[in-house]
């Protein structure tokens, strides 16, 4: 009986197969569209195995993209056309994947063509961390990158690409090429949202490519992108209403010795006052921000607050908060990131109530790498918060 489920199974998609092959081929010339071949995904769900008609583009020591869904990773949403679609993730070891495949027809140089395609993200793709061989799952935002080019695999052009997609539900998002060559190849990519200092784990499904439709160069396409809707506010909690508390007899005075307040530690994230000097920089090991930004985490209080404690003892000590990136973004973004996050560190020190004259706040950008770039602990080592002591003059 199991045996002739599967054989009906197959000989079902060895049937779609065919009429999907005489339509693709009988398209040729018929009209001024270019056709891609399975353009729904179509194929047996299963793990590490694009859809037929999609070639791997992905590094050879990683596993390929996946047919969905039948449950692995714990990736359960429906298709929205067919059958199955094509899953896609970029991952925290700087890797990501693609598919391509040769067009039904070349695209012609200078002229302008209309593409769209269903893209969701899962709620849940469950897999194995390569950064930290933890399970994670693959689910901050990805955009989605399409490419012209003369081979399987080619990226000569960048035609298109999305922002990031945070729509779980499916949504068309449309495209509009302007090749500025003759290609006759196409691959869609899953990359990282631009820029960024850090990789992580994301993912993207696609479902129902259309056709490649020759259009007016003047004629405006708007993409279908979905924006996350803001959480709605908390309302502030009702004051509960205070009973009026007995009213106490007097009670004698405490005549026993106050007892002393314990020290705080007044180090500089370790460092003795007697061990400083003029010009030393002290590199932060706690501070940390969210991605992209200049929000101060709360896994950084404790660090932030040690250094307000030391300028609160020694009221004389001026500093600088000096912010670095690694080498990852463009200059001009680097410094502008690592000025705002040495920016978000002075203020919540004034905001505690140092003085503004006795910190000074400069981003270095890129500029100064203490480990190599080539390597992601290199990388996290050089996105870094330091400490200069200017001058005990203040």
């Amino acid at each position: 009986m199991i045996c002739q489920k599967l054989y009906t199974m197959k000989r079902s998609f060895l049937i779609a197969a065919v009429l999907s092959l005489l339509f693709f081929t009988e398209s040729y010339g018929q009209t001024d569209s270019i056709y891609l071949y399975n353009a729904s995904f179509e194929d047996f769900p299963q793990a590490s195995t694009p859809p037929r008609g999609w070639r791997n583009c992905g590094w050879a020591s990683e596993s390929p993209p996946d047919t969905h869904p039948a449950g692995f990773f714990e990736v359960v949403k429906p298709a929205y056309d067919g059958n199955t679609y094509l899953g896609m993730v970029v991952r925290d070891n700087e890797t990501w994947e693609s598919v391509s495949q040769r067009m039904s027809k070349a695209m012609e140089a200078g002229q302008c063509y209309e593409f769209s395609i269903m893209l969701a993200r899962s709620e849940l793709y469950v897999s194995v961390s390569q950064a930290s061989g933890q399970d994670a799952n693959y689910t901050t935002p990805v955009k989605l990158k399409i490419y012209g080019g003369f081979s399987q695999c080619g990226r000569e052009e960048v035609l298109g690409e999305t922002k990031e997609i945070v729509n779980h539900r499916w949504v068309q998002y449309q495209f509009k090429f302007e090749p500025t060559q003759s290609f006759t190849h196409l691959t869609i990519e899953a990359f990282y949202k631009t820029p960024t200092l850090f990789p992580y784990n994301g993912n993207v499904l696609l479902d129902k490519a259309s056709p490649i439709v020759l259009v007016p160069c003047d004629d405006t396409i708007a993409a279908q992108e979905e924006t996350p809707e803001p959480a709605p506010k908390p309302e502030p909690p009702k004051p509960e209403p205070t009973k009026p508390e007995p009213t106490k007899p007097p009670t004698k005075p405490d005549t026993t010795k106050p007892v002393a307040e314990a020290k705080k530690d007044v180090t500089l994230a370790g460092v003795e006052r007697a061990d400083l000097k003029e010009g030393q920089v002290i590199r932060l090991k706690n501070v940390y921000f969210q991605a992209d930004s200049a929000s101060i985490t709360q896994d950084s209080y404790d660090a932030l607050n040690n250094i307000f404690d030391f300028l609160d003892a020694n009221k004389d000590v001026i500093i600088e908060v000096g912010g670095h990136t690694n080498s990852r973004p463009q200059h001009d973004y680097a410094d502008n990131l690592s000025t705002e996050r040495a920016k978000s560190v002075m203020q919540y020190l004034v905001s505690r109530g140092i003085e503004a004259r006795r910190i000074k706040y400069k981003g270095y950008g890129k500029r100064q790498p203490i480990a190599t770039n080539n390597t992601l602990g290199g990388r996290k080592l050089n996105q870094r918060v330091e400490i200069k002591i200017l001058s005990f003059d203040g």
